[in-house]
This record gives structure tokens, C-alpha cells and sequence, in this order.
């Protein structure tokens, strides 16, 4: 009778056992991908063939049923592929780039010029300035636009020592609302690249948009470069002199637009790369919007946005 017990409780032990094998073996089946019904799965005993490349010893592989298993795949490589062809993105090619990792949008130098304007005086003591020359270059410094412009207005100072305009430069001049159509046209969709563009915008009468200017004045890599704070205003002399090793407006024959542009695009393309880097973070950090969510508009339904008298209930 013992004996017939202690045989009762191995064999409950062995049966122990063997339901727990059992358990484990269904749990790791449930966690396997799904295999398509149509195929069998193998285990593979040998090295790949030479063009497939040798595979892992034990990979398993799918194949069709009833074939030969002609170029073994991973279990990775076909989810690989499926999943490829579900979502349509190869992972052989990069993900498309955003933020820091994204390409600088450079400008095109079809569309890049420099612009230099020279004003007189007009008014009571010559206070006003009015537009008396405007030279526009393109990107190779070669000059497409040099005129002199006749003021609107009858002019009280030449400022000769600085815009190097005299009268005899004036009274043949294109009249300035001709000219102003002319340049504005020749600047429309342009990259402007020049020194204190903000005089020049405003004797034009113009406005251009701000992701589209490059003011060397006000870059901040340029003074680092020239060596000079950050918070230094700069005239153009100085910094044709310490980057480029060149002399401008010098003599008393005053400024020549000409030159100056010339001099504001030298200095650009000197450090070109940066000032676009500069240029792309300012437009990026300003023009950051905030993506809309679930509260985008319930926001401005609190009462803070709405006027008193409704927001107390008044009438």
C-alpha cells in the first residue's frame, strides 16, 4: 500500500511538470509573430548561399510550401518587408529631415543682388533726405541698375561730401516716381544683401520682407568675424577695412553706391553660410507656430476673451 502511494505522487509530480513545460511552450508561441497561413516555417541547419550572404546558424526562415528554400530569408528581412510595403517608406533611405537636422535653404545667386541708395537734402536746411542714386548689383558684382534720380522735391543740400551727388549729376536724373517702379520691379522676389538697408527702404518708399534682407550692419557673425562686440553699430568703411583689406569713401568726392554695394557683397559672401544659418534661425524661432490641439479653440471661449459686461452676465 505505501508503495502503491509513493508511486502515485511521482507520477503527480511528473504530470506537474509536464503541464508547466506545456505552459512555457504556449506562452513563447503566443509571443512569435503571426507566420502566414500559406507558409511553413523551417529552422535552418546551414549557412546561407554565397548571394544571399551567410545567415545566422538556426535562423528561422519562411518559404512557400512544397518549394525549395532557394534564398533563405530572417524572420527580420520579411518583416522588413512587410512593413515597407504597408507604410511606403523604404528603410534603405533616410527619414525626411526636419528642425536642426535640415538642409540650409541658401539662396539662389540668380536671386540674390546688393543695393546702395545716396540721398540729398530737401526742405528747410536740407533736413530731408530724398533719393538722388540707386545702384543695384547681382550676385557676381556685375551692375544692374546705376541711375541718377531726380528728387520730388527742390533740393536745399547736395551733401556732396557723403553722397558724392553734385548739381550737373541731377538735371537730366529720371524723375523718382519712374524710378522707384523701375527698382522696385527689378527687387520684387529678391534677396537684398547691402549696409543700413532701412535709409534705403525708406527713400524708396518700399517695403521688402524681413526673411529676405541681409543687412550686413546688423549680423551678428559679421562683427564677431570683423572682431568688434556684438552690440556695435559699424559703418560700412570700417568693415570693408578690417574684412576685406579695402579702402572706401575716401577723398572728398564723397560716396559711390556703386562701390559701397560692391563692398556689402564681398563681405556677405565671406561668410555667406553663416549669415544663412543666422538668417534661418531668426525665421524659424519667429515664425514658430503652435501646433493646434484640443484646446486651440476652447482657450478663447474662458471668460478672460470676453468683454465685461457679457462676461458678468450683463446686458
Amino acid at each position: 500500500m505505501m508503495l502503491h502511494a509513493v508511486e502515485s505522487a511521482k507520477s503527480m509530480q511528473k504530470r506537474q511538470r509536464t503541464s508547466k513545460a506545456d505552459g512555457l511552450k504556449r506562452k513563447r508561441t503566443e509571443n512569435l509573430p503571426e507566420i502566414p497561413a500559406d507558409n511553413n516555417m523551417v529552422k535552418k541547419t546551414k549557412l546561407g548561399s554565397s548571394e544571399m550572404g551567410p545567415e545566422p546558424h538556426g535562423a528561422l526562415v519562411w518559404c512557400d510550401a512544397g518549394t525549395e528554400v532557394a534564398h533563405p530569408r530572417t524572420v527580420a528581412a520579411v518583416l522588413k518587408d512587410n512593413w515597407e510595403s504597408d507604410s511606403g517608406f523604404s528603410s534603405e533611405a533616410s527619414p525626411p529631415a526636419s528642425g536642426r537636422n535640415s538642409p540650409l535653404p541658401c539662396p539662389c545667386p540668380d536671386t540674390v543682388v546688393a543695393v546702395d541708395c545716396e540721398m540729398v537734402g530737401t526742405g528747410p536746411c536740407g533736413r530731408c533726405s530724398e533719393l538722388a542714386r540707386c545702384s543695384i548689383l547681382d550676385y557676381h558684382g556685375r551692375v544692374l541698375y546705376d541711375r541718377y534720380i531726380r528728387p520730388s522735391h527742390p533740393v536745399t543740400d547736395y551733401r556732396t561730401r557723403w553722397s558724392g551727388i553734385q548739381r550737373h549729376h541731377l538735371q537730366n536724373a529720371v524723375p523718382f516716381g519712374e524710378a522707384r517702379e523701375e527698382i522696385l520691379h527689378m527687387l520684387e522676389g529678391k534677396v537684398i544683401v547691402g549696409h543700413s538697408l532701412f535709409n534705403d527702404f525708406k527713400a524708396l518708399d518700399m517695403f521688402h520682407p524681413c526673411h529676405m534682407v541681409r543687412d550686413i550692419g546688423g549680423i551678428h557673425c559679421i562683427r564677431q568675424l570683423a572682431g568688434f562686440p556684438h552690440n556695435r553699430c559699424l559703418s560700412l568703411k570700417i568693415l570693408a577695412n578690417k574684412l576685406l583689406n579695402r579702402r572706401i569713401q575716401v577723398g572728398r568726392r564723397g560716396h559711390c553706391s556703386v562701390e559701397d554695394s560692391l563692398a556689402a557683397l564681398d563681405i556677405y559672401k565671406l561668410v555667406e553660410n553663416e549669415v544663412e544659418q543666422e538668417m534661418w534661425n531668426r525665421t524659424r524661432d519667429r515664425d514658430t507656430v503652435p501646433q493646434p490641439g484640443s484646446t486651440s479653440l476652447d482657450q478663447y471661449m474662458q471668460d478672460q476673451y470676453w468683454p465685461e459686461h457679457l462676461a458678468d452676465g450683463g446686458h
